[in-house]
């Protein structure tokens, strides 16, 4: 559109060309993620309009159809890379309408009528957040499962377990490998919450106050297949910015259990350990020192934690002190989610290859076992046969000498119960993560279903 010296044509009027640049920021980059989603919220949208009860008729189901064909052929040069977001358009929304109007005239000006861009880009965020989330879960499942396989492999070899970093007790790297895969599992309950949280349709709140038409709010929330609309429009509106900071806080604790592997991974990798060896094709090399294999990725893992964490307390810290209703403040939470989910997916893939080809190096694991490691299981031995724990503590503190021949092995087998070296109940992993792949499933195909219904052509859009 064209600029003048008062300002920049857009859809909603001139601004000033420097005011649009800054007010528009990243978003003809970043809104090309949500094309295809704002693309669904318009298609029910329109079918809302097309049976409201009103006359004369907003839409009528011929003039529906011819809409919701459009947007499909915008949802292919989507897909094709072919669709583009101008700084006239400023967002995802106006493009989508701009292209609308290029083929349909008078009709594509049709298409806004009853809603706000607040609660499009709203519901944009959250069918994208949906897909988003079940993908994360996905990957999570599959990283837990290649630490799980890695366990089991490698279930009876010893491994000093340590607190403070100091020897303390046997365990092995069955029991070590189990345990983040366990940790990440439990992660996925804040996933399966935020996902909850996010499964709400804000369609029909427009700007945060609705709209004097008889809108079906229930319909568009059932087209676009979420669970059902807010209740209360303003709060529609108002519960942005916090769901993106909700799924945030999900994505950090993430990537807090993989960071926290990822430094036993660089630690035990060590020469001075040497308990791993790390895949040289995960590895980056040195410019001037030859022999270097360096952990970068996992390097990078710890650092991108801090970044993930860093944008919960952004998202947090914006809605602190806004006021109730809808504050541009908001654009900057949708970039703050963006590359909160795309890190934390990011760092599963690269540590699922990570668990996928670590090597174990069992000599150098048994060789860190020394008579001090098998205290406290000495120490309850003696207790089993009647002595005090506490003059059993210290008759081992004054002994540790006699530990010298003691087995690692044995130490491993001595330990049935649950979760313990020798209780570790493999098939109870195996069907956690099977529920997890079928909560996954389950939803995406409800979501796939409803908007191949919704559109007329099956979903994701060839």
């Amino acid at each position: 559109m064209k600029k003048t010296a008062s300002g920049q044509k857009t859809i909603v009027g001139k601004i000033h060309p420097d005011v649009l640049s800054f007010t528009v920021g990243k978003d003809p980059v970043l809104d090309l993620d949500l094309a295809v989603w704002d693309c669904l919220g318009t298609a029910a949208h329109v079918t809302m309009l097309s049976r409201m009860r009103v006359k004369p008729a907003i839409l009528g189901t011929e003039e529906r159809n011819r809409v919701v064909a459009a947007l499909v052929e915008v949802m292919r040069e989507v897909k094709a890379g072919g669709f583009t977001i101008t700084e006239a358009d400023q967002d995802v929304h106006l493009a989508v309408e701009r292209r609308l109007t290029e083929r349909l005239g008078d009709l594509g000006r049709k298409v806004h009528t009853g809603r706000s861009r607040n609660d499009q880009v709203a519901v944009d965020i959250r069918l994208h957040a949906r897909d988003q989330l079940l993908g994360l879960t996905d990957e999570v499942a599959a990283l837990a499962e290649g630490l799980v396989a890695f366990g089991k492999r490698h279930v009876k070899v010893p491994m000093v377990g340590r607190t403070h970093l100091q020897p303390a007790m046997p365990s092995s790297v069955g029991l070590w490998a189990t345990a983040y895969a366990e940790t990440l599992l439990d992660d996925l309950l804040l996933v399966e919450a935020a996902y909850t949280y996010n499964d709400r349709c804000p369609l029909g709140s427009a700007a945060g106050y609705g709209v004097p038409l008889p809108v079906d709010r229930e319909l568009t929330a059932k087209l676009l297949g979420f669970s059902g609309p807010h209740h209360n429009v303003f709060h529609a509106s108002n519960v942005r910015g916090k769901n993106e900071a909700v799924m945030l806080a999900a994505c950090g604790q993430i990537m807090l259990s993989l960071s926290r592997l990822a430094e036993d991974l660089i630690l035990f990798s060590m020469p001075e350990f040497g308990y791993f060896v790390l895949p040289p094709e995960l590895c980056t090399g040195s410019s001037i020192m030859p022999q270097k294999y360096n952990p970068d990725v996992l390097e990078l893992i710890r650092a991108k934690t801090a970044v993930v964490l860093g944008y919960g307390a952004a998202a947090n810290t914006i809605l602190k002190a806004m006021p109730g209703g809808y504050n541009r403040d908001l654009q900057e939470t949708k970039e703050l989610y963006m590359e909160g989910l795309r890190v934390t997916r990011a760092s599963l893939r690269i540590m699922a290859l990570m668990a996928g080809s670590l090597a174990v190096r069992p000599e150098r694991l048994r060789a860190g076992f020394t008579p001090g490691v098998f205290a406290t299981d000495r120490a309850l031995e003696l207790v089993a046969g009647g002595m005090p724990f506490r003059d059993a503590y210290q008759h081992v503190r004054s002994h540790l000498d006699e530990l010298a021949s003691a087995d690692p092995d044995q130490a491993l087998a001595a330990k049935t119960h649950l979760g313990g070296t020798a209780g570790l109940d493999f098939a109870w992993y195996k069907a956690r993560v099977s529920d997890v792949r079928r909560w996954v499933r389950t939803r995406r195909k409800q979501s796939q279903a409803a908007f191949g219904k919704l559109l007329g052509v099956a979903f994701p859009v060839a």
